[in-house]
């Protein structure tokens, strides 16, 4: 017996030091993926890499012909701001997350990004055209995307946790504002919306060309299609998103769908005619009470 002991003895010493060793491991793997570092301890924390994703839209520059000297300012200076509206974009998508519906950002993000962009490359087009062939379908290139939440813009080890729990925070708030919904079905909620209204643009065209006529009718109707639409979507919205809900996703996407409508109507008639200038100015929008 007394030869067994030890025996017995060595072999649960074996067996708890491969424990220790197990759980030692264990808790530096999980220590360095927590940790989201390099091995040289130069990486970043995994709660930074994790985020709401990144947007990113086509390419302008690559689809345009030759630009002609007298257009290259303002040629340049549009697609400085093509990049200026997707960075703005991304720091709203990471300002933002939690907040509004499921739909939120296409709705707040992804759509007025569009209209932004639609009004933009018409600038550019425009531009091009003055002296040169304007180049057609430009506004294709308008829509963006969102890539998957949770990818690591900045090059290093994707984040673990945070990515889902972004994208779930977002359909929460989603929930609440549903709920909100539900309580403003009634007149009670549409009155509460309040109406939309837009200065009125055929007042102030000049005399209207023969040739841009039918165009100019056709994006004159467009403007009340808009008009109606954000107004049924006011009413639909009621209790969604936060404070800024309506201007963000209702006001400032009609006035970016406006400006590129209104551009349209100023370069038919210009096309024949004095271009009319300032037309921009009656884009904005007001939310009446």
């Amino acid at each position: 017996m007394s030869r067994a002991l030890p025996k017995y003895n060595k072999r649960r010493v074996t067996f708890i030091g491969g424990a220790a060793a197990v759980a030692l491991s264990g808790t530096a793997i999980a220590g360095f993926a927590l940790a989201g570092e390099s091995s040289d301890g130069g990486g970043t924390n995994a709660r930074t890499l994790a985020g709401p994703g990144t947007i990113s839209c086509p390419d302008v520059r690559s689809k345009l012909p030759a630009v002609p000297a007298s257009a290259k300012a303002e040629v340049d200076r549009n697609l400085a701001l093509l990049n200026t509206q997707i960075q703005e974009a991304n720091k709203r998508l990471v300002d933002t997350v939690g907040q509004g519906g499921p739909n939120f950002v296409q709705n707040a993000i992804l759509g007025p990004l569009k209209d932004k962009r639609v009004a933009t490359v018409n600038r550019i087009a425009t531009a091009i055209g003055r002296t040169a062939a304007k180049p057609q379908g430009l506004d294709s290139l308008a829509a963006c995307k969102l890539n998957a939440a949770g990818t690591n813009a900045g090059g290093g080890a994707a984040g673990k946790p945070q990515a889902g729990g972004n994208a779930g925070n977002a359909g929460n708030a989603g929930n609440a504002g549903n709920a909100g919904n539900a309580g403003n079905a009634g007149n009670t909620g549409n009155a509460a919306a309040g109406t939309i209204t837009c200065p009125d643009v055929r007042s102030k065209l000049p005399a209207v060309p023969a040739s841009a006529k039918a165009e100019v009718d056709r994006n004159l109707a467009l403007l009340d299609t808009q008009l109606r639409e954000a107004n049924t979507r006011l009413v639909n919205t009621v209790g969604q998103g936060g404070p800024n809900f309506v201007q963000n996703a209702i006001l400032g996407p009609l006035k970016d769908k406006r400006v590129a409508t209104v551009n349209r109507i100023a370069t038919a008639i210009g096309r024949t005619a004095a271009k009319p200038q300032g037309l921009d100015s009656l884009a904005a929008c007001t939310l009446t009470k």
